[in-house]
């Protein structure tokens, strides 16, 4: 198990570095503007880290653009592991 300072240390510098897209997408959902649901970025669930939650409406968001490029199976993995924790 990761140490949780490590965790969010590295959850921050996700934040901090996000993409364009990530950017211009975060205005939509946060500050709850989307029917009043909670919405976290780069929020840690086990392994992976989900770029947007809400963990209320158990709905993820993933923005994977070019730097996922070559990485379909690690994708995949990721998809298949938080579908199964619901």
């Amino acid at each position: 198990m990761p140490d949780p300072v490590d965790e969010l240390e590295f959850a921050r510098q996700l934040r901090e570095g996000q993409t364009f897209a990530e950017a211009r997408l975060w205005e939509r959902p946060r500050a709850r503007r989307m029917g009043g649901h909670k919405f976290r970025r780069q929020r840690s669930i086990g392994p992976y880290f989900a770029d947007f939650c809400c963990l209320e409406a158990k709905l993820i968001v993933q923005l994977d653009g070019d730097s996922h490029l070559g990485r379909e199976a690690y994708d995949e993995a990721r998809t298949d592991y938080l579908r199964d924790q619901g």
